[in-house]
């Protein structure tokens, strides 16, 4: 009894991480997925990544009445359940209600509003190359920013968080994996590889949209300077950048001389101005640059 109350207790307070701005941004993610699947990908046959694509698979070998809206609802959301534990509340929340919209919209569009989505693109066409880069970037849009606030949009990545590491893959080659294995199907099913083929450049696109919008267009870096004249970096570098850095005390691996580790954060603009600086200051200093996706500051805990 004791344990079920801990359990209890413990599900409870992460309703409290939920925040209900992030809801709205989640409906627009989830409207932007929509148009993206169902104006570039849907009426040339295109197939989106993950459990999206099987979606449209199955909506094109099936009866009419199983269409793509209740296949990402019915295939999605007992993934997302399956996943709430390793996942927490937050996440399976967010999700839901994301593939929901994504859902309901992707209807209206092709059963509601006055387009006409059964057999061109309406705004590329039959070009499909058109119609796989933009309805990548699109439905990528729409997946990065249900990543962003706080979800996600297709079971494959709850499934890959779950299995991945079980069975020795990583998160990224686990997607890549069900990817393929996907397009393949879609290819022997379907009698033709020019579509699938056409799929991988929208897989392709999409992922890299994703990584944008997650991880922001302009990537901090961090440089790491091993050298033996800390305190004169870190104060020529609050000089000329207005930070100084962090100093970590280190031992050369090969001299066993006591050095220190300048850990200092700047944007790709700065890296020739950093350089110029510790040439003059430490021509013997080592410096590695690494990219940073997100600097957070004065965090409220």
């Amino acid at each position: 009894m004791k344990k079920i109350k801990e359990v209890t207790k413990r599900y409870l307070s992460q309703f409290k991480e939920i925040k209900p701005i992030n809801f709205l941004f989640l409906l627009i993610a989830g409207i932007i997925n929509a148009f993206g699947v169902t104006l570039f990908l849907y009426p040339v046959k295109l197939y989106d990544s993950g459990i999206s694509g099987l979606s449209m698979l199955l909506d094109q070998v099936t009866p009419e009445f199983l269409n793509i809206s209740i296949f990402l609802v019915v295939i999605n959301f007992p993934i997302f359940i399956f996943g709430m534990k390793k996942q927490g509340i937050p996440f399976t929340i967010y999700s839901i209600f994301t593939i929901a919209i994504y859902s309901l919209f992707s209807y209206l569009i092709m059963n509601v509003f006055p387009i006409d989505v059964s057999l061109v693109s309406p705004l590329a066409g039959e070009d499909l190359l058109l119609c796989a880069i933009f309805g990548g970037v699109i439905s990528g849009v729409g997946s990065g920013l249900t990543i962003r606030f706080g979800g996600a949009i297709d079971g494959v990545d709850v499934l890959s968080v779950v299995f991945a590491k079980k069975i020795g893959l990583s998160i990224g080659t686990f997607v890549m994996i069900f990817n393929f294995i996907l397009y393949v199907v879609c290819g022997i099913v379907m009698g033709s590889w020019i579509l699938p083929l056409y799929s991988i450049v929208t897989y392709f696109v999409g992922s890299k949209t994703i990584d944008f919008i997650t991880d922001g267009f302009d990537k901090s870096k961090c440089a790491m300077i091993i050298t033996t004249k800390a305190n004169e970096i870190t104060e020529e570098l609050k000089n000329n950048f207005g930070s100084s850095g962090t100093i970590v005390n280190a031992l050369g691996g090969y001299t066993k001389e006591d050095k220190q580790i300048v850990y200092f954060i700047l944007n790709h603009f700065q890296i020739n101005k950093l350089k110029g600086i510790i040439h003059q200051i430490d021509p013997k200093a080592f410096i590695s640059f690494e990219e940073v996706s997100e600097v957070t500051k004065n965090i409220e805990i």
